[in-house]
């Protein structure tokens, strides 16, 4: 499950990078929270959005509570009601530097970051819609984890070649499906002695 990651590239460098227009008002950080802008290509477009799907729940006595959002969505649940108009209707592209899993003891967790060799910036997955909570809003696409993180976590964000791309934007939502896969080539992984614990933490939501 991922709840942080960074992109440390700006908007106009992506956008050449993927071949894509650039929304020069797009505003994000280099470290990315839950319920915090990040930078998506839709639409033909390098351009901010929220990160999580809004989640409403309900308290004890049937009252409202604050929307939780939905940062990550399990490969194997795409095609259920919370997924899957934005599966056929709405994919997208999240351009990733590294992403961050907690290691180590409760309470003692540290931040452990995955990329891959040689690159600056690869694309996950992602799927986005419209909300009437906070405007629009993606989510990462997440698989079975891979060997290298295996003592860390047992999931991790859909990794897509650059010919994957095409076909994850373009394709059937059966040819998206296909390429729900766990990343095969080897990752970097750097193990850090920064702790876990962020000022976003409260915002983490959960995963469907």
């Amino acid at each position: 499950m991922c709840n942080l990651y960074r992109m440390t590239k700006g908007t106009q460098e992506v956008a050449r990078l993927f071949t894509v227009n650039a929304d020069t008002s797009a505003n994000y950080a280099a470290e990315v929270y839950p319920g915090y802008p990040g930078l998506i290509i839709a639409e033909g477009r390098a351009q901010a959005m929220t990160w999580g799907f809004p989640l409403v729940l309900k308290g004890k006595q049937g009252q409202l509570l604050k929307p939780k959002p939905v940062t990550n969505a399990r490969e194997d649940k795409l095609t259920t009601a919370f997924w899957r108009d934005s599966l056929v209707h709405r994919r997208c592209l999240i351009p990733v530097s590294q992403w961050a899993e907690a290691e180590g003891a409760k309470g003692h967790m540290t931040r452990t970051w995955y990329g891959l060799p040689g690159e600056d910036v690869f694309a996950v997955a992602g799927l986005w819609r419209p909300s009437t909570e906070w405007g629009r809003v993606y989510t990462m696409v997440m698989v079975d984890g891979h060997p290298q993180m295996a003592d860390v976590h047992d999931r991790m964000p859909l990794i897509l070649s650059r010919a994957a791309q095409r076909y994850w934007l373009e394709g059937t939502p059966d040819e998206a499906l296909v390429l729900c896969r766990t990343w095969e080539d080897a990752l970097t992984v750097d193990r850090t002695d920064e702790r876990w614990a962020c000022a976003a933490s409260s915002a983490r939501g959960p995963l469907l």
